[in-house]
């Protein structure tokens, strides 16, 4: 058992809190329903030891760990969306699709890749999920592909490429769009970019954004709704240029307006780590601390509390009016309704008068 972790929670906006660690060493986490998923653990948990198989369910509001049914086999590389209340775990080497229901705890196995590849994200948008870059191998195998997974239909299709094909890029969706930010283009130099290449599902298309302000490689991405919090992007970690150490940098990215900024640093330097969104609040586990040939790991698991949490920053408008013409439009109707009553009544009076003289 791990020992007990006292919580220390943010308690304002653009802050950071500790929370109970990983258990375990895992190749992706995913958050949905409230609670976020450790997929493909490798260690020991309740005494029982996982290689690659492990999966951990984590509850921020609880702040516990709990262990849910593992995978059928070892698995590494691979990439995890969520589409109604499942998760996909879908690549790596072996282009393998398996699904996990929470609900259940149960597993099934889909139609598997077209192109297996590693070191790449996955995203979910209207109802498709979609898989891009990556490498198909070693050196010099990064591919520029766009497969696209439906679902629905258990099928595969292609899309537009990608204009910079990368690899262990920072990646959100944000506003129905794919934002690809940063990654490995490894057929330029130099290799590490700091572009933001935007995805449009709608119509196929891709686009650019202003680059990042400091370039990092292997950092994590998150976005907020707008619900909880100001809508943002957050870029957090990585490996600065020509750096073999990992940073704690948070760049802070405002689509609207293809703007950077800095947000609240991550306690916790590192690089190749993960990233999961739950009720606006970003939770950062896992990652290594500087490369490294000892397996070195970083167990931390670091809640960020973004820009504008609590403060209601996307109220729904009653009206397209502005909120002091919204409150004198009463008054305003009142006095056009009494004036018009006025010049009616002075109307029927001259009529009635005109009737009488003659």
């Amino acid at each position: 058992m791990l020992p007990s972790i006292p919580i220390v929670r943010a308690k304002e906006q653009d802050s950071w809190a500790t929370m109970k660690p990983l258990p375990m060493s895992s190749w992706d986490i995913v958050g949905f329903n409230d609670k976020i998923y450790a997929i493909a653990g490798s260690g020991t948990f309740n005494n029982k030891t996982y290689s690659n198989t492990a999966v951990l369910e984590f509850d921020p509001q609880e702040n516990t760990w709990t262990v849910k049914n593992p995978m059928p086999f070892s698995r590494n590389n691979f990439a995890t969306a969520v589409y109604k209340n499942k998760i996909y775990v879908i690549g790596g080497l072996d282009g393998v699709n398996q699904v996990y229901d929470p609900s259940t705890d149960t597993w099934e196995t889909k139609t598997p890749m077209p192109t297996p590849r590693k070191q790449l994200n996955a995203h979910t948008v209207n109802g498709k999920i979609y898989f891009i870059g990556g490498r198909t191998g070693g050196q010099y195998s990064t591919v520029d592909l766009n497969e696209v997974y439906d679902p629905e239909t258990d099928s595969w299709t292609t899309k537009t490429p990608i204009p910079y094909p990368v690899v262990l890029y920072a990646s959100v969706v944000f506003n129905n769009k794919i934002f690809i930010i940063g990654g490995q283009d490894e057929y330029i130099y130099p290799g590490n970019l700091d572009t933001v290449q935007i995805y449009n599902p709608a119509n196929d298309t891709w686009s650019f954004g202003t680059p990042m302000s400091t370039l990092v490689f292997q950092a994590v991405a998150g976005a907020t709704s707008g619900k909880l919090a100001t809508k943002r992007i957050y870029v957090i970690g990585g490996l600065l240029e020509k750096s073999l150490i990992g940073t704690n940098i948070n760049q802070v990215y405002n689509p609207e307006n293809d703007s950077w900024t800095t947000g609240a640093f991550m306690p916790t330097a590192r690089f190749n780590s993960h990233i999961a969104v739950v009720q606006d609040k970003l939770y950062v586990m896992g990652g290594l601390p500087y490369f490294n040939v000892q397996g070195d790991y970083c167990f931390e698991n670091e809640e960020y509390t973004p820009i504008g949490y609590g403060t209601n920053p996307q109220p729904t408008p009653s009206s397209s009016l502005p909120p002091e013409s919204e409150s004198d439009f009463p008054i305003i109707q009142l006095l056009s309704i009494a004036l018009t009553v006025i010049i009616g009544l002075g109307i029927l009076a001259y009529s009635m008068r005109k009737r009488r003289t003659k």
